[in-house]
């Protein structure tokens, strides 16, 4: 007897959850990464800047300050899994046009404006993040979203947009 197959997207999203094991932040992984006809372009992580102090290390300014989740973004040390995706898409010269992006949360409006402006044309993430500005931006830019419920939420998928 044959085991069930995932679907792709499941396949992805499960390789987003590895990739956020790989995650610095002290208050949210993340992990996140780039595809086109099925195959991965750029991975990312949340975490401080390469070869820079980790927030493990130094701690969270914006929890000492006890800034809230989607707020004053600008005072973390860290970069967003989407954004670390696309800086290494660039680093290795790989387009990103016409991409989906997997992504374990809801990409912020930062984040969104810079997959928007890279070309990504689909993104499938698990885990909602407070900011209905991103999803709104996205949807007017056309990009395909899909929220995948985690396994602990319920089967299948909900179609956010």
């Amino acid at each position: 007897m044959t085991k069930p197959r995932p679907s792709w997207d499941d396949y992805f999203l499960d390789m987003a959850r590895v990739i956020a094991s790989r995650s610095t932040c002290l208050r949210r992984s993340v992990g996140a990464l780039l595809v086109r006809d099925k195959r991965i372009l750029a991975t990312g992580y949340n975490g401080a800047p390469t070869g820079l102090p980790h927030c493990e290390e130094v701690g969270c300014r914006r929890q000492e300050l006890g800034i809230a989740s989607g707020e004053r973004q600008e005072l973390c040390r860290g970069l967003h899994a989407e954004q670390n995706a696309i800086i290494q898409g660039a680093l290795h010269g790989v387009s990103l046009r016409g991409a989906t992006l997997y992504s374990t949360t809801q990409p912020c409006v930062i984040c969104a404006k810079m997959l928007i402006n890279a070309g990504v044309e689909r993104v499938v993430y698990e885990g909602d993040y407070a900011d209905a500005l991103a999803l709104e931006m996205m949807r007017d830019a056309g990009v395909e979203l899909a929220r995948v419920k985690r396994a602990t939420e319920g089967e299948g998928s909900e179609r956010a947009g």
